[in-house]
């Protein structure tokens, strides 16, 4: 196939999903591949709220067993971001990732009978898979079906309205990489992060609520829609947070306050303006070596009226990874009563050092039981990971 005839196959791919109904885009899927590829058959699994499985997508929820997002050969296609081949007696299994800009969705696995030579297929394929990922995102505005299938069980209401703020999991450009996490998966009910992106700056923010339950999520759900209300109004950093701080102290008079980090990010040069209301904190790992990221702290959002914000400076290089991480990470206890910390931290970096930032923030979070000896977890858990590449002619010297 030229390349010619494999642009004009993916448009009509795409014309084709574009018209059909939402919960159908899948089913119109299969029947692309059975056609015009000659599958003799396709599954779809969509990555969990945890990003620890792959849910098959279904007519009846949880009506077929997910696999590992792991250790399967599903999960090494999801994880690898590229399609992995599986042969075996009975014919060939190509499985390939579902994705949008660095976001992980799932698997489209495919199917073909004993004898069949699919490396050829293997492009066609993929843009069938993209397809299907775009499809999935606008499709999400108008029914639950891939929703309900991402699923393993029921979601609290807190943790409902926290997912239904974020602005996905992973994000992938040539300046950076961002992959983010909250656990408990189904029962978060504070932290909270968001991302923003335009042609010269990557805005973020990290946000560590009050509370528990729904009264945390409102919170958290106020405070990230004024800091987007005002961002997308063109206001400044300091703007932003003094905007969002209003909005808080106006609805909780004090009693509540969300603790923030808030960054902007020059995608040309690597400068960085930020603004530490609270925790959550910053680690830097530059060069092989991990560091806390001492910033000067101001009031948490909310806390008092008219607070007044100011802007910090420092700059990313080409190579820098930097971890965010709420306090349900940083203040976790072992059964000797030694907070997580530095030490601790450092040797799961350096465990995940190998891993894309998409991956990095469920590593570290697995960690976690294991470091407490087993115990519940007494407070939420976000983790975000962020690569720094910049662009080309970056200087690769000058300290923050």
């Amino acid at each position: 196939m030229t390349e010619g005839e494999r642009g004009e196959g993916a448009g009509n791919v795409e014309r084709l999903l574009r018209e059909a109904a939402p919960h159908e885009l899948f089913e119109k899927v299969r029947g692309v591949l059975a056609r015009d590829h000659g599958a003799a058959g396709a599954k779809l699994l969509m990555a969990d709220y945890a990003s620890a499985r792959l849910q098959p997508v279904t007519a009846q929820p949880f009506t077929a067993d997910s696999v590992s997002a792991y250790n399967s050969s599903e999960g090494r296609a999801f994880g690898a971001q590229e399609p992995h081949v599986v042969s075996e007696e009975g014919g060939t299994t190509v499985h390939l990732p579902v994705s949008v800009r660095g976001d992980r969705l799932g698997v489209l696995s495919v199917r073909y009978p004993a004898g069949v030579r699919v490396g050829g297929l293997l492009g066609p394929l993929q843009d069938v898979a993209d397809a299907l990922a775009h499809e999935i995102l606008v499709a999400d505005r108008d029914t639950d079906f891939f929703l309900q299938a991402r699923r393993a069980r029921r979601l609290t209401l807190a943790a409902e309205m926290q997912w239904e703020l974020l602005p996905g999991r992973s994000c992938s450009r040539p300046e950076y990489d961002l992959g983010a996490q909250l656990e408990p998966a189904y029962a978060i009910h504070g932290d909270s992060f968001d991302w923003s992106a335009s042609a010269d700056h990557l805005t973020l923010t990290v946000n560590n609520g009050m509370g528990e339950g729904i009264d945390a999520a409102l919170l958290t759900s106020l405070a990230v829609s004024a800091l987007r209300n005002a961002r997308r109004a063109g206001l400044g950093l300091a703007d932003q947070a003094a905007l969002a701080d209003q909005a808080l102290y106006g609805q909780y008079q004090g009693r509540l306050h969300l603790a923030m980090l808030l960054l902007r990010f020059d995608l040309d040069t690597g400068e960085v303006e930020v603004i530490d209301a609270g925790s959550p904190r910053v680690w830097r790992l530059r060069g092989g070596t991990l560091e806390p990221f001492a910033l000067e702290a101001q009031l948490p959002l909310g806390m008092f009226e008219d607070t007044v914000y100011t802007c910090q400076r420092f700059r990313m290089l080409p190579g820098d990874r930097l971890f965010f991480l709420s306090d349900g990470v940083y203040d976790v206890l072992s059964p000797a009563g030694e907070p997580y910390g530095l030490h601790a931290l450092a040797r799961a970096v350096t465990n995940t050092r190998l891993l894309p930032p998409s991956q990095v923030p469920r590593a570290l979070l697995e960690e976690l039981p294991g470091y407490r000896g087993g115990a519940d977890a007494a407070d939420d858990a976000m983790v975000v990971c962020l690569d720094w590449h910049g662009r080309p002619g970056t200087e690769r010297s000058g300290e923050r």
